[in-house]
């Protein structure tokens, strides 16, 4: 028996010291596991502050993770906070829950938010806490980043005179920018539209085509010029606005036309979903299906070719009646009630069926298929943002990519898409901007607006 209780004390002996080893080092990770020193990257998004740079922040503590990080941004004695934020750390022993091991944190340096901020220098500064113990506090870990500060934006002088403008139309300015100057254009409310090198002129001279939206009753236009800290510098320069009074129609939206059009058009959009009737159908085309024609436009906008590829006054389809005008105000009805309110935004053309389609000026074939409300459409390219779109045809005799000249039949005629009978819907487009294409089938308007400003550089550009 006695033999045996002491073998049982024996044994305890190696177990004890363990515990004890065990809880020598719990004690000592209480003391001793403070954070260690976050691996931090500044990235700043130019290599210059001005009014806001954008600047990303990654960091990363691996041991026991973030515990609070702040941002500022200092010059001198002064000094901006762009972000702070604490976190919780991984507790002191270990195996007792994890932290944020690492983030990554985006802000804007410059005057937009250091109103105090002036040229010189200044300093992106993250400053990280590292996670303390019971009995200790670690001095937080600091990086910076010194960057030029420039606050200056590019000059820019307008060079061109006359600029008359209508709603809903376009016109061209030549200008110069100063040569710190990244990005330059015209800004119309929330569209814009770039400019260019101008063919044959001096190294920073520009130029745009711009136009004011059919929706804009005032001409909130602005010529503009940033550099890469983005300063800019804005001037107006029209001379004489022209607004345009709304033109109304009503469009009756019957059974039998929604018979004929819905089901045809859904067979071509699969990827469209069907709604409960054919009216809810037909709304959801109205609405979300003109919606993403318009996204479509604007995609085949960016594929413009950076060059004149037109000449002379544009020609839409000879012997046709116009049966509907651009920018008018549609309301629908049905069964004496509407249903919806849309913009039509070109011109309607109607002549005999199949008649032949010419293309309204020299350019490129950018799109030639389906596209929803528009039937079977077709696309032209006529540089530098300047396109033309032909819509509801019953056939296409051309290919994407095709060169066409001015007169050259591209379709015929039809019904396809939102089309009640047999025609063409015709618009000239701006950056994707639908504008009034009549401007631009005048030779008068041609010589005045364009010709006049750009006469050398259309003869350079082709």
């Amino acid at each position: 028996m006695t033999d045996a209780v002491v073998q049982k004390g024996r044994s305890l002996k190696p177990a004890a010291w363990i515990v004890g080893a065990i809880l020598l080092v719990f004690l000592a990770q209480g003391v001793f596991r403070v954070g260690g020193n976050p691996e931090v990257r500044i990235q700043p998004a130019m290599p210059v502050i001005g009014q806001r740079t954008p600047v990303t922040i990654e960091i990363a503590e691996p041991r026991r993770g973030l515990s609070q990080v702040r941002v500022e941004l200092v010059q001198e004695d002064r000094s901006a906070l762009l972000f702070e934020k604490t976190y919780t750390p991984a507790a002191q022993v270990p195996f007792l829950g994890s932290g944020t091991g690492r983030d990554t944190i985006l802000v804007e340096a410059g005057r937009r938010n250091f109103p105090a901020l002036t040229g010189g220098e200044a300093t992106i500064r993250v400053t990280s806490a590292r996670a303390g113990t019971w009995l200790r506090r670690p001095d937080p870990h600091v990086v910076e980043l010194t960057l030029p500060v420039r606050l200056t934006p590019p000059s820019l002088e307008v060079r061109s005179s006359h600029t008359y403008v209508n709603q809903g139309g376009c016109e061209a300015v030549v200008y110069r920018v100063g040569e710190s100057a990244v990005r330059d254009g015209v800004r119309a409310g929330s569209w814009w539209f770039p400019g260019f090198p101008l063919p044959g002129g001096g190294e920073r001279d520009r130029f745009a085509f711009f136009a004011v939206p059919y929706d804009m009753d005032r001409p909130e236009v602005r010529l503009v010029a940033e550099d890469a800290a983005g300063n800019a510098a804005e001037t107006g320069f029209i001379d004489r606005f022209f607004p345009k009074p709304a033109q109304t129609d009503t469009i009756q939206v019957s059974d039998p036309f929604l018979a004929k059009v819905v089901p045809a058009i859904l067979s071509r959009t699969p990827e469209f979903r069907e709604r409960g009737t054919l009216l809810d159908s037909y709304l959801a085309i109205n609405r979300e299906m003109r919606d993403a024609n318009q996204k479509t436009i604007l995609e085949l906008a960016r594929k413009s070719t950076p060059g004149f590829l037109w000449r002379g006054a544009f020609v839409m389809m000879p012997n046709s009646k116009k049966t509907a005008s651009f920018a008018e105000r549609r309301s629908y009805l049905y069964q004496g009630r509407e249903v919806d309110v849309q913009t039509h935004l070109g011109y309607d053309l109607a002549s005999v069926k199949r008649a032949p389609v010419p293309a309204a000026n020299s350019g490129v074939v950018l799109f030639a298929g389906f596209m929803g409300i528009y039937g079977n459409a077709i696309v032209l390219d006529h540089g530098y943002g300047l396109q033309s779109i032909y819509a509801h045809l019953s056939s296409m005799e051309v290919k994407e990519g095709q060169k066409v000249a001015r007169g050259d039949v591209i379709g015929r005629t039809g019904e396809t898409g939102l089309a009640g009978g047999d025609h063409l819907h015709f618009s000239v487009l701006l950056q994707g901007l639908p504008v009034d294409s009549i401007e631009w089938c005048d030779g008068h308007w041609i010589e005045d607006r364009i010709v006049r400003k750009l006469g050398a550089a259309l003869t350079a550009g082709n």
